[in-house]
């Protein structure tokens, strides 16, 4: 699978209007690190939560090849009630609609 760029690229995800892009594990990392700050969550403590999730969605991701913006906010909405149930309805709340 190619990117809107035509790259092609190793792991892919289809945002929410249509391109396709690399998937980055950097922009799961941070959007949960955002969550658990955002629910009064030390800085220490929001970066093993966030270091979880992220190898989580990661490895789900590789195994894929393909990945949508839903599938994976609803991956990360799963893993995160794993570790913190406030955190996951922050994440899942507060979603970016833009």
């Amino acid at each position: 699978m190619k990117t809107t760029e035509g790259k092609k690229c190793k792991y892919c995800a289809v945002k929410r209007q249509g391109h396709i892009e690399e998937f980055d594990e950097r922009k799961v990392y941070a959007s949960v690190y955002s969550a658990c700050l955002n629910c009064h969550i030390e800085h220490t403590a929001a970066e093993k939560i966030a270091g979880k999730v992220c190898k989580e969605i990661k490895t789900w991701a590789k195994k894929e090849k393909a990945v949508n913006s839903n599938e994976i906010f609803k991956k990360v909405t799963i893993a995160l009630k794993k570790h913190d149930k406030d955190v996951s309805f922050m994440y899942e709340t507060h979603r970016d609609i833009s």
